[in-house]
């Protein structure tokens, strides 16, 4: 029952990031934008991110049931908030560079999140992998619109 009550606070934090894609959709701006080939389909954005967001929350609550894993959480609640920021800045204010920092922050982030949660439990951190490889992608495409509509 523990494990279950943690996985729903953790699923909580990540509906709050989820609720900005809702709040801020990309809209004519961004389809008008230029972007590589390679971006991926717009159906596969919520498939992706709920899957996710599922594998995230179950990685913390493994993670919140252990001894002395502090540190882990607190990066977990970085990532999340950096998370959560990106949306409303890229898609909302339309800051394509600003967001690209944000993307780079969330990356280190995340990337810190899954090692911590390495160190304490082997499959919390495999559970982080495919977060890690997303954001790699989104931040890869963030850096992209920005270069082929700001920067060049």
């Amino acid at each position: 029952m523990e494990y279950f009550t943690l996985f729903l606070t953790y699923l909580a934090a990540c509906g709050a990031a989820a609720a900005t894609g809702a709040m801020f959709q990309p809209g004519e701006w961004y389809r008008g934008l230029a972007k590589p080939r390679w971006t991926p389909p717009d159906w596969l954005f919520p498939v992706a991110w709920t899957v996710l967001y599922l594998s995230m929350s179950a990685a913390a609550a493994r993670v919140a049931m252990l001894p002395d894993t502090g540190q882990a959480l607190a990066l977990w609640s970085v990532q999340i908030a950096l998370n959560t920021l990106w949306t409303p800045v890229f898609f909302g204010l339309r800051r394509i560079g600003a967001g690209l920092v944000i993307i780079f922050l969330l990356w280190l982030a995340v990337a810190a999140t899954m090692v911590a949660f390495w160190q304490h439990d082997a499959i919390a951190g495999v559970l982080f992998a495919p977060y890690l490889v997303w954001v790699t992608v989104a931040g890869m495409l963030n850096r992209s619109v920005w270069y082929r509509n700001v920067a060049a």
